[in-house]
């Protein structure tokens, strides 16, 4: 490997940033792939940088697809991020529940009453507003956004960051009628092709009623979105 591209994946790795190296096994040419982006001396083709982004979210090495040499992509995931706006009654089944299943979680809600680490242990909790968590933060690929405040001063923010960015899953708690709303600003906003990302009512269909159970069906559908190819 190339010093230049060994410092970065250096560089990457210490940020806790999810990157790929892809290797050309016949002659050694690399490329160092992050967030739909390569540097290096190895060019590759959209359905390459499609399968690597598959690859990277489940964080399953392998060979690719190439009709130009075998390649082995190495896939160096970061532990997926799952981040909530809105420390709800939902948010303290749901954030242990996703600490359970490998995420970090980091619950983000400026009113301090009910953002607080005795309600919601073990986790990342920030009082900042969500524009501001969710730019300091960084959202990638390896992000989940669910915004659960149900009060459009702190979701929407949070959805125009999620939309603007490439996390793997963008959901929001409401109503069809209140989604309806939520489309008429977000359209507004200048965001009407990426608004088919957000799954609102969020989670599958279960059927459940409580917190808990609202929770149970909120990490189903991440955890789907997290392996759909």
């Amino acid at each position: 490997m190339k010093t230049e591209l060994f410092e970065q994946l250096l560089v990457e790795r210490a940020a806790k940033r999810s990157v790929t190296l892809v290797t050309r096994l016949a002659d050694g040419a690399q490329a160092l792939v992050r967030d739909g982006a390569a540097s290096g001396d190895l060019e590759l083709a959209p359905e390459q940088f499609d399968e690597i982004k598959r690859r990277l979210r489940a964080d399953k090495s392998g060979a690719l697809e190439s009709s130009g040499g075998a390649l082995f992509a190495r896939c160096y995931a970061s532990a997926p991020r799952m981040v909530i706006v809105g420390a709800v009654h939902i948010t303290q089944a749901l954030a242990p529940m996703a600490a359970m299943a490998g995420f970090e979680v980091i619950v983000v809600d400026p009113r301090r009453a009910f953002a607080t680490s005795e309600r919601l242990p073990g986790v990342t909790v920030t009082t900042e507003w969500p524009d501001e968590a969710l730019g300091r933060i960084g959202l990638d690929a390896q992000t989940a956004v669910v915004t659960l405040s149900h009060d459009p001063k702190l979701d929407d923010p949070a959805l125009i960051a999620a939309l603007q960015s490439p996390c793997f899953y963008i959901g929001a708690l409401g109503s069809s009628r209140t989604h309806a709303k939520r489309v008429a600003r977000l359209t507004e906003a200048g965001l009407a092709e990426a608004i088919p990302r957000i799954h609102a009512p969020v989670g599958l269909d279960l059927g459940g009623r409580s917190p808990a159970e609202i929770a149970v069906s909120v990490l189903a559908q991440v955890i789907q979105g997290k392996y759909r190819t």
